[in-house]
Formats: C-alpha cells, sequence, structure tokens
C-alpha cells in the first residue's frame, strides 16, 4: 500500500512540474499605442523569455544595461537577429 501511495505522489509531482506555466502578460507598459512592430516585439519579448524566468519591466534596466542582457539571452533563447531586433526595439521604445 505505501508502494502504491508513493508512486501516485512523485507520478503527480512530476505531471505538475511539466504542466504548462500560467505568465501574466507585463502589466505595467507605457499605455501608449504600440505600432504592429513594436507590438510583435513585445510578443516575442512575452512568449520566449518568460519561458524560463519572470518578465522584467522594460523601465528595470537602463539602455546600456539592457544591452549585455539582450546579447546573452539571445544565445539561451535562440533567436535570430530579426528577432532581437524586433524586441530590442520594443525595450527601447518603452524606457
Amino acid at each position: 500500500m505505501k508502494i502504491k501511495i508513493i508512486a501516485v505522489a512523485i507520478l503527480g509531482i512530476f505531471l505538475y512540474s511539466c504542466s504548462p506555466k500560467v505568465i501574466a502578460p507585463v502589466s505595467e507598459v507605457k499605455k501608449t499605442e504600440l505600432s504592429p512592430e513594436l507590438l510583435a516585439g513585445r510578443t516575442l519579448y512575452e512568449n520566449n523569455c518568460a519561458r524560463c524566468h519572470k518578465l522584467y519591466l522594460p523601465t528595470k534596466l537602463s539602455e546600456q544595461d539592457w544591452k549585455p542582457v539582450l546579447v546573452r539571452m539571445q544565445k539561451k533563447a535562440r533567436l535570430e537577429d530579426a528577432q532581437m531586433v524586433e524586441i530590442s526595439n520594443y525595450i527601447y521604445s518603452q524606457l
């Protein structure tokens, strides 16, 4: 009986850890109307960056602080240069 309980507990933990994460969009972004290009950048930022960690507000860092972060994260997220340009343009537009 103990083995069944342990097996069910392990299965439950495994299923919970494999479930998709529910991620809230960045809510404290400037309330200005975004162009389609900036909107695409925001979507890329929210969908790619939130896979591994919480989203930081673009205003949390300065432009100089964002540059090395974006370079490092591009490699980790396996993003193409064009995608990084869109993400960078979005972040810099919010500063």
